[in-house]
């Protein structure tokens, strides 16, 4: 009788353990995958900031980018009505800029150069006039290439300058067969006055020196 006792307590307990282990959850056979974490992206690199002041009106200048897109900031203090900040895109980097009265009405410009990337470096501009020093006005120039009178030979690395009010742009002329690295028809030199236009303000050509 003991013995039969000891066999079926056995099998109660064999049985138990069973349940036990069909109750437990099964153990994953792959470890877990954390998902990793987004890189965050990483701030603009700041290429040029400067703060150009003129009798009052002053301009913050502030560049990010160094490749062939980036953007400028310019940002007016002291106007009379508006002084929002204007955000705009460049081709290529920014390299210089310069605030100048060219028409000398008393209220000052702030022009930016900018040059593409790439081979040609062709130069561009971002200006903008303050209108009776209340609030700004883009600055139109008229692209080289629209001008037959003086685009011929050109093929970019322009180079910009404001003084003896005048806007200056100068670039190297090519002759025919000349690569892109030595121009030999010398240089060509763009003197611009500032103008009202129909809608805004706009450069003119005044004058043409070669050399």
């Amino acid at each position: 009788m003991l013995t039969r006792v000891v066999v079926v307590v056995s099998i109660f307990t064999a049985l138990a353990a069973c349940g036990q282990k069909e109750a437990a959850p099964a153990a994953s056979a792959e470890p877990a995958v954390q998902a990793a974490p987004e890189a965050a992206e990483p701030a603009s690199q700041v290429v040029y900031d400067e703060t150009l002041d003129y009798f009052g009106v002053s301009f913050h200048v502030v560049a990010t980018g160094a490749g062939s897109i980036g953007s400028v900031t310019i940002t007016p203090s002291g106007l009379e009505s508006d002084n929002s900040a204007i955000i705009r895109e460049t081709d290529g980097r920014v390299t210089l800029a310069e605030v100048n009265d060219l028409d000398a009405d008393g209220s000052p410009e702030i022009y930016v150069y900018t040059q593409s990337a790439g081979s040609g470096s062709y130069g561009g501009l971002i200006a903008y006039a303050a209108n009776d020093r209340k609030s700004l006005s883009e600055i139109y120039l008229p692209p080289v290439a629209e001008n037959p009178e003086v685009s011929q030979g050109y093929m970019g690395h322009d180079e910009f300058r404001v003084g003896e009010g005048a806007l200056v742009q100068r670039f190297p002329v090519y002759r025919e067969g000349d690569t892109n690295a030595e121009p030999t028809g010398g240089m060509r030199q763009l003197q611009y006055k500032l103008a009202k236009g129909e809608a805004g303000w706009v450069l003119r050509v005044d004058r043409v020196v070669e050399y």
